[in-house]
């Protein structure tokens, strides 16, 4: 989806409009619920708060810590090809993070 709206150059608010429209079953009635529990005249949800709220609603928890990992990931002793290698392999746990090849670059710096 992050590939998707990143295309389509949609808004904050425009992908979750989107990526709501492609749930399904549990995660269609989740999204339900998230909606109605918003106070009246709020503003709508943005892309940010939505992608979390939905992974840490349906990520398993070894998913969850993998995607923390990543985020703390540091060369430290790693030889740049090792840190290379897991930046790499890593970042599919937080691709939320890597919007852009610029992002990229700058986490992996």
């Amino acid at each position: 989806m992050h590939k998707t709206l990143r295309v389509m150059r949609a808004t904050e608010t425009e992908a979750v409009e989107l990526s709501s429209y492609c749930l399904k079953k549990v995660a269609y009635s989740w999204f339900e619920l998230c909606e109605e529990s918003c106070e009246e005249g709020s503003s709508p949800a943005r892309w940010g708060e939505f992608a979390n709220a939905f992974i840490d609603h349906f990520l398993p928890t070894e998913t969850k810590a993998s995607r923390v990992k990543f985020e703390n990931l540091r060369q430290g002793s790693l030889s740049l090809w090792d840190y290379h290698m897991r930046f790499v392999y890593m970042s599919k746990y937080a691709i939320y993070m890597l919007p852009t090849m610029e992002a990229r670059v700058c986490r992996f710096v």
